[in-house]
């Protein structure tokens, strides 16, 4: 995304005339009868999105989303990053049923305002713990939670275990069953999707962080997630999906399987109806979780990824994986963690967002001064936010500090631009092959190529 008047007069189709040297290019190919499809912009180009879960958690009511501020977006731009993954909460929005708060929609409006002024792309997550505030949690609203009477136990010290709960199981199963909740659900999406569909800064809609559901007696884990994802996740994306396609035609729809895939389960999730879908599944091993260190042994990266690029692969979706980041960053193996993680997202996906832009401690993206936490400065490399043609390669060589990338530009119907988003720092950007760098701004670069060029550009680290 650029900014202001340079934008409109650069994504204009117009024919560049030199290009400046540059080197070969890298290893992720967009292109093959199995790939995986790339996310791609109202212009057609081929996004990468890096950045991170922007949330609230702590504020509601009166002082919802008061935690957020126009600092998150400015700072994560000023670090290379350009994606954003925005936490909403049903309770919030909608305290009783069919009465949704124009307070709350107003200071979601004022976030994705901040957001488009920094040029940061949005998805607009509802947001969902342990399925809500009946359970101590944030998510869906307490008089859409069913139970049937069944117990609850709090786990104070292991709050994911509370998803085990046959109370919260049981909410899940009504939610996904119950006639008048899949219409409060659907209603919901078509209020935020209405109201929001016209903000530059919303790329999507992530229908529901992280969906459970309920186990059968004698059922493994792996086994009732495929089922729930197959006969009751894929059904309420759908009905989501057409709530929103009824007020907004454009915005992507982010759909998530259940957590249990970051074990390396593959997903049970069927055909989603619609034309852009993306699969946005979560990276979380339940060891880090714990705050362990990484084990490379164990080949979790290489596991997860075989596993998370079924769905995809099958349905020819693209993939933003929609949160990751240990707990512990300090442990022995974290940065060999980062390096690996990096490399294999980089493989597959169209995108991140890391969990989560804070300043403290924790999973904490930054320090309380705005520095990397130890470790987390490994997420922020040179890519190409926005390719203008067919991506052939792109890889960032950390060990070197090279960034390379090779596609073949568009025709002369399509945009001239492609943007790459660089970290702090002092970058020289070069290209070849019927193209022209600019340098804007700080931490940006616009490459213009003649239609149909093959285009190389290198970014390096002076």
């Amino acid at each position: 995304m650029v900014a202001g008047a340079l934008a409109a007069a650069l994504i204009a189709p117009t024919v560049p005339a030199t290009a400046n040297a540059a080197t070969a290019a890298a290893d992720r190919p967009r292109t093959g009868g199995d790939a995986i499809p790339a996310l791609t912009d109202e212009h057609g180009r081929a996004l990468t999105l890096r950045g991170w879960n922007v949330g609230d958690k702590a504020h509601s009511g009166d002082a919802a989303l008061s935690g957020i501020t126009e600092k998150h977006f400015r700072d994560m731009r000023a670090k290379g990053f350009g994606f954003a993954r925005l936490l909403v909460f049903w309770d919030d929005l909608e305290p009783r049923p069919g009465q949704y708060s124009e307070s709350y929609l107003r200071k979601v409006g004022r976030i994705l305002d901040w957001a488009e002024k920094h040029d940061v792309r949005v998805l607009i997550d509802a947001h969902q713990d342990v399925f809500g505030p009946a359970f101590g949690h944030r998510g869906v609203p307490a008089w859409a939670t069913r139970t049937d009477g069944l117990p609850f136990t709090p786990h104070p010290d292991d709050w994911f275990s509370e998803y085990f709960e046959p109370a919260v199981q049981r909410a899940f199963t009504h939610l996904y069953e119950d006639e008048d909740l899949r219409r409060a659900q659907a209603r919901m999406w078509r209020v935020l999707a209405d109201r929001f569909e016209d903000h530059p800064a919303v790329l999507g809609y992530d229908p529901i962080n992280e969906p459970m559901g309920e186990l059968r007696e004698g059922e493994d884990l792996a086994t009732a997630a495929r089922r729930i994802e197959r006969d009751q996740i894929t059904p309420m994306y759908n009905r989501v999906a057409d709530a929103i396609r009824s007020v907004d035609k454009d915005s992507w729809i982010f759909v998530e399987p259940t957590p249990i895939v970051g074990e390396g389960v593959p997903t049970g999730l069927g055909r989603i109806d619609d034309p852009k879908i993306v699969y946005a599944p979560h990276f979380y091993n339940g060891a880090m979780e714990a705050g362990g260190d990484y084990d490379p042994a164990a080949r979790w990266i290489e596991n997860y990824e075989q596993a998370v690029t079924l769905y995809p692969k099958e349905y020819k979706v693209p993939v933003v994986v929609g949160e990751w980041g240990p707990l512990n960053n300090s442990q022995p193996n974290m940065n060999r963690f980062y390096r690996e993680a990096m490399a294999s997202l980089g493989r597959y996906s169209s995108g991140w967002a890391g969990w989560e832009w804070c300043y403290g401690g924790g999973y904490c993206a930054v320090d309380g001064a705005g520095a990397f936490r130890t470790n987390k400065e490994l997420t922020a490399e040179p890519y190409a936010e926005a390719v203008a043609g067919t991506v052939r390669s792109a890889a960032y060589d950390p060990v070197a500090g090279v960034y390379r990338l090779s596609y073949d530009a568009a025709g002369r119907r399509g945009s001239r631009v492609t943007e790459l988003a660089l970290p702090p720092g002092d970058w020289r950007v070069s290209a070849r092959g019927g193209a022209l760098v600019l340098r804007p701004a700080p931490g940006r670069a616009l490459v213009l190529a003649a239609p149909g060029a093959r285009v190389t550009v290198t970014v390096t680290r002076r």
